[in-house]
């Protein structure tokens, strides 16, 4: 890449693409980023109000094709965020999920082919499907996927065109399949940033179910540095799975949380759980440590969490006008 290189981020108003935005701004200024992001309900401009002076911001759509093209021309290299990524919404109605996740990737895609550009794409290990509760199996770069909603199962789809294009027209693509993220600026819908916003509004957290489904939790910004660890030195066409090793079920959380705000770990509700929950989530994230040399500060999930909660107490502007929205659509489920 040039000494100075354009990155084009897709979805870097939403949770993960805008920690990415401002991890680049601090720690990688060989960049100019420009995003592209439509703004849908899990996008936020706020979101990137830090850096708004650092970046260019383009309001537009990852399945226009036009829009998508001239962007692709300008740059050296593509970072795909952009997704439809709420499992309830996709079991609700998963059209937008097959429209962006498919169509807007298969856009990206082909955009990145004719003008020769770097790509890498962002996924989930929720592809994967789930794996049972207290075994030591974890995924690897191998798993066969089994998808378990719409959600994930376009997911799955778009990591499966990025491989195609690697391999039918030698598209120089890199992919990711993260653990489940928690960090600033993650709309309050989300488990971690739900259960935090309702303390703080002294309204009792809500668990699904009997809270024993497991994830993998990893920082944000441990997962950013690794997506640039893949950008600089990973190896075209491969997939590097990311995770902090931490592996905590829901209740744990929410307890932890609790704790964290000086709450009694008994201070909350059960509602019912959702169709089809995954099981657990967990990563072997050998490979990008040996290769990489990829390690994650917080391998802790209690200090990642502790600066989280910090980070809502003293960010309230951000998270309050999507809060009263966010329970509404809550309680249209029931959950």
């Amino acid at each position: 890449m040039p000494a100075m290189a354009t990155m084009l981020v897709t979805g870097g108003a939403g949770f993960i693409g805008a920690n990415f935005v401002h991890y680049t701004a601090r720690n990688h200024p060989e960049y100019d980023v420009v995003v592209l992001d439509a703004l849908t309900y899990a996008g936020n401009r706020s979101s990137l109000a830090p850096v708004s002076e650092a970046i260019r911001f383009v309001h537009g759509d990852i399945c226009d094709e036009r829009l998508v093209d001239r962007l692709v021309a300008d740059s050296d290299v593509v970072v795909h965020f952009a997704a439809e990524s709420h499992v309830d919404n996709s079991l609700s109605d998963p059209r937008p999920f097959v429209r962006t996740n498919l169509v807007g990737t298969f856009t990206l895609l082909e955009a990145v082919r004719r003008h020769g550009v770097r790509f890498h794409h962002i996924s989930s290990d929720e592809v994967f499907g789930d794996l049972a509760l207290g075994s030591a199996a974890r995924f690897t770069e191998r798993t066969a996927y089994d998808p378990s909603s719409p959600y994930s199962a376009t997911k799955a789809g778009s990591d499966l065109l990025v491989r195609a294009w690697v391999r039918s027209y030698g598209v120089r693509a890199t992919l990711s399949n993260c653990a489940n993220n928690y960090g600033p600026y993650q709309h309050v819908e989300k488990f971690i940033p739900r259960q935090i916003t309702n303390i703080m509004l002294a309204d009792r957290p809500k668990l699904y179910g009997s809270g024993a489904n497991v994830r993998e939790w990893t920082h944000v910004d441990d997962h950013n540095e690794a997506v640039h660890r893949i950008i600089r030195d990973g190896r075209l066409g491969e997939t590097y799975l990311i995770g902090s090793g931490d592996e905590r079920s829901n209740v744990e959380i929410l307890e932890l949380i609790l704790d964290l705000m000086g709450q009694p770990a008994t201070g909350y509700d059960r509602v019912d759980d959702r169709p089809g929950h995954d099981l657990r989530y967990a990563n072997d994230s050998t490979k990008i440590r040996n290769e990489l040399g990829w390690r994650p500060r917080f391998a802790d999930v209690r200090a990642g969490l502790a600066t989280v909660v910090d980070w809502y107490l003293h960010n309230d502007w951000w998270w309050k006008p999507q809060k009263a929205a966010a329970e509404a659509r809550y309680r249209e489920i029931g959950r």
